[in-house]
C-alpha cells in the first residue's frame, strides 16, 4: 500500500513512507568514512589488492541526484575513459575514498553526503545546495604510479645505487602507462612514457652481466616506441627503432612487420618487401603480416601500371609532336 492509500485510509503512515529513496537505499550500505558520509554497495566484486594513494585509474562512472533517472555526469559514453590520477584529477573527496575501497573489475553504487561532494553551495545549475549524491563506479583497472614517478624524479647516480629487479619493475609500469595512453590514441603522451622506460633500462646496459636480463624488457619498449612512431606518421623513426629490436631479436615477428609498414610509407618497396616476408616466414598464418603483403602488392602493380600508363603516353606525344615538325617542313 502507497503512502498516499494509508493516509486516505486513516493508516499513519510507517518509517518507509517517511524517508527519501536515498535514506532508504543507505540502510543497506556500509559506511566506509566512519562518519556516514561516503556509503558503499558492491553490485560486482573484484580481485586482486585495493587501489593505493596516488594511483592511477581507468574507471567508469555515473553521478545522479535523488529522483533523476539520468546522470548529470557521466563519462560512460566515452569508448576508452581517461585515465585519471588520484589526488589530482578526481575532484569529489567521497569519490577518491570509494575508489581507495575497490578492486580491479569491481562495480559499486556509492551514496556521497554534501561533505563529501558538492557542498553547502552545490554546483549551480545542476547540482544544488547541500545535495546527497549517488555515483555508479566501475573500476576496471588502476596503476600504482607513485613508486614510479619518484624513481625517475631520481639523478641518473641515485637510480644506479638501487637493484636491477627495481629499475625493471618501475620500466615495466612506465611501459604499462604507455599502452593505457596508447589505447586512447594519446600518442604524444604515450612516447613520453615509454621513452622514459628505455632510458632506464639503457642506463643499466652498460652492467654486461645484467645485459641477458634488461634486454627482454628493452625489446618490448622498442616494438612499442616503433607502433607509436608508425601512430604519429613518423615512418622513418618508426624504422629507426624497428630496427634496433632487431639487433636484440633478429627473428622478431612485430620488428620485423613494424619496419615493414615503416618502408612502406617511406616508399622503399624492395625493402618493405624483404622485411614482410622475413616476418611471414616467422609467422605464416598472421593475417597482418599478410595483409601487409597483398598491401604492397597492389601498390607495385599499381605502379608499374601508372609507369606503363605514361611511357605510351609519352610515346603518342613525341610522335604528334614530330609529325607537327613533318607537316611544318612540307608546307613551309
Amino acid at each position: 500500500m502507497s503512502v498516499f492509500s494509508r493516509l486516505r485510509n486513516g493508516i499513519p503512515p510507517s518509517r518507509d513512507d517517511c524517508q527519501s529513496p536515498y535514506e532508504r537505499l543507505s540502510q543497506r550500505m556500509l559506511d566506509i568514512s566512519g562518519d556516514r558520509g561516503v556509503l558503499k554497495d558492491i553490485i560486482r566484486e573484484g580481485a586482486g589488492d585495493t587501489v593505493t594513494p596516488d594511483a592511477s585509474v581507468l574507471v567508469k562512472y555515473s553521478g545522479y541526484l535523488e529522483h533523476m533517472d539520468k546522470p548529470f555526469d557521466s563519462n560512460c559514453f566515452r569508448k576508452t575513459p581517461r585515465l585519471m590520477k588520484v589526488g589530482e584529477d578526481i575532484t569529489l573527496w567521497g569519490m577518491e575514498l570509494g575508489l581507495l575501497s575497490m578492486r580491479r573489475g569491481e562495480l559499486a553504487r556509492f551514496l556521497f553526503k554534501p561533505t563529501y561532494a558538492y557542498g553547502t553551495l552545490g554546483c549551480p545549475p545542476l547540482i544544488p545546495p547541500n545535495a546527497t549524491v549517488l555515483f555508479e563506479i566501475e573500476l576496471i583497472d588502476f596503476l600504482d604510479s607513485a613508486e614510479s614517478d619518484k624513481f625517475c624524479a631520481l639523478t641518473a647516480e641515485q637510480q644506479e645505487q638501487f637493484p636491477l629487479e627495481k629499475v625493471l619493475k618501475v620500466a615495466a609500469t612506465e611501459r604499462e602507462f604507455g599502452n593505457y595512453l596508447f589505447r586512447q590514441n594519446r600518442f604524444c603522451d604515450a612516447k613520453v612514457r615509454y621513452k622514459r622506460a628505455l632510458l632506464l633500462l639503457h642506463r643499466r646496459l652498460a652492467i654486461c652481466e645484467e645485459q641477458h636480463l634488461v634486454e627482454p624488457a628493452e625489446l618490448l619498449v622498442l616494438l612499442n616506441l616503433s607502433f607509436v612512431y608508425l601512430k604519429l606518421d613518423r615512418p622513418a623513426m618508426a624504422l629507426r627503432y624497428g630496427e634496433q629490436a632487431l639487433l636484440i631479436d633478429q627473428r622478431n615477428a612485430k620488428a620485423l612487420f613494424r619496419c615493414g609498414q615503416a618502408c612502406l610509407l617511406l616508399t622503399e618497396y624492395e625493402q618493405a618487401r624483404d622485411f614482410l616476408v622475413r616476418a611471414q616466414k616467422e609467422q605464416p598464418c598472421n593475417h597482418d603480416i599478410n595483409n601487409e603483403l597483398k598491401k604492397l602488392s597492389r601498390t607495385t602493380n599499381e605502379l608499374v601500371l601508372c609507369d606503363s600508363f605514361i611511357s605510351e603516353k609519352d610515346i603518342n606525344l613525341l610522335e604528334m609532336l614530330s609529325f607537327g615538325r613533318s607537316a611544318k617542313w612540307f608546307s613551309g
